[in-house]
């Protein structure tokens, strides 16, 4: 459908297909939004934590109107390094950009007469800045910072240790393609594992809250809705750009079915991967459907995920004991994934006694994990 916003441009206005905006790919610019909507309604749900006494600030010396120092200097000059060697490379490769990001922008190749421009004008900014607080005095005070004050570097921790996680489980899930092309199969933008990222991002965001001394439960039942949703949202970038999380071949549509045909088998025209079979008349990049419909399993995804974020909103204010809004989401997101490995192509592990899928396994995981902490919280609530 929409490998990149210049085939959504073109089906909106007419407007050609792989032009300028065909650089903003369709499934980065929707895993930004889901990073976006989870931010937002994790702020939402910690300052709403935070209202109702399940938090304590902390208390921080700011001070303003300081001076920069010598090492604030060096991160300007070193981020504007980065931005001019990549950028004027990108802007005289364009159209390799175009073809593929990744291998334009993940490369070592650069521009060093651009870096060296961007690193002088980002150290000359820092210079400026210095100079208009010449005549000022540095000011120290007191602040008070609850966990919905640090949602920035929260939000950013998660992010990247969440695209870490996903692509280290991506590797084991597919490990006969990093051992063809190791280099591609790590610093390609696709070939993101869900359950990788969520632990990757579990594990370090825990380590910050437990730097920070911030109670982990409330955050956990506050960060359920965000995760369920965020998850959804990224589903639609797999679904328009056809990214390979498609289903099985479908069976022949019964004839009970009212929805739409495409609800039911699509053959993903213009799919990223370039999979399938030519279509008939296309002379653009991408000009590829699948030879035969599959389950459209993304949409399915999307719906459940949507369905579960609600019931977690629903149930937010009405679960009084911490820690039990987690664990439900945990149940209803291995159960939602469970069953959809059902109908959607994947690899499987042979345990001798049955086969299964990575996703299948840790599903299986996260809904007795689920259940067993939903109980254990009743029961631990019952002899209080």
């Amino acid at each position: 459908m929409y490998p990149d916003l210049s085939y959504f441009l073109h089906d909106l206005f007419g407007t050609q297909p792989d032009n300028w905006a065909s650089i903003f790919k369709m499934y980065g610019l929707f895993l930004v939004l889901a990073i976006l909507a989870a931010s937002q309604i994790f702020y939402w749900e910690l300052r709403r934590k935070a209202s109702e006494k399940l938090f304590q600030p902390t208390t921080i010396e700011k001070t303003e109107g300081k001076k920069p120092e010598r090492q604030d200097y060096i991160y300007n000059a070193f981020f504007g390094f980065l931005l001019g060697f990549k950028g004027v490379y990108a802007a005289q490769h364009f159209e390799q950009l175009q073809r593929n990001a990744d291998e334009v922008l993940l490369s070592t190749a650069g521009s060093w007469w651009g870096g060296i421009v961007g690193a002088v004008a980002f150290a000359g900014l820092k210079a400026w800045e210095a100079h208009g607080l010449r005549n000022t005095m540095p000011e120290v005070r007191s602040v008070e910072i609850y966990p919905h004050d640090r949602i920035g570097q929260i939000t950013l921790i998660a992010a990247i240790s969440g695209v870490v996680g996903a692509k280290i489980f991506y590797v084991f899930e597919d490990f006969s393609s990093f051992l063809e092309h190791p280099a591609q199969t790590v610093f390609s933008g696709s070939g993101l594992t869900i359950y990788g990222g969520l632990i990757g991002g579990f594990l370090a965001v825990s380590w910050y809250l437990r730097r920070h001394r911030i109670p982990l439960v409330p955050v956990l039942d506050a960060v359920a809705p965000a995760l369920i949703i965020a998850y959804g949202i990224g589903r639609l970038g797999c679904h328009f750009s056809g990214d390979g999380d498609w289903g099985i071949v479908a069976a022949a549509q019964p004839a009970w079915w009212f929805l739409p045909d495409w609800l039911w088998s699509y053959d993903y025209p213009h799919n990223i991967l370039r999979e399938g079979i030519p279509i008939e008349g296309c002379q653009n990049r991408y000009c590829m459907h699948l030879a035969e419909a599959v389950y459209p399993t993304p949409l399915y995804e999307i719906t459940m995920a949507f369905a579960i974020g609600g019931i977690l909103w629903f149930a937010r204010k009405r679960f009084h004991i911490a820690g039990m809004v987690f664990f439900l989401y945990l149940a209803l997101n291995g159960l939602e994934r469970f069953w959809i490995e059902k109908i959607r192509v994947n690899s499987k592990y042979d345990l001798g006694f049955m086969q299964a899928t990575q996703a299948e396994l840790i599903a299986t995981l996260l809904f007795v994990i689920g259940v067993s902490g939903m109980v254990w919280l009743w029961r631990k609530r019952d002899k209080k």
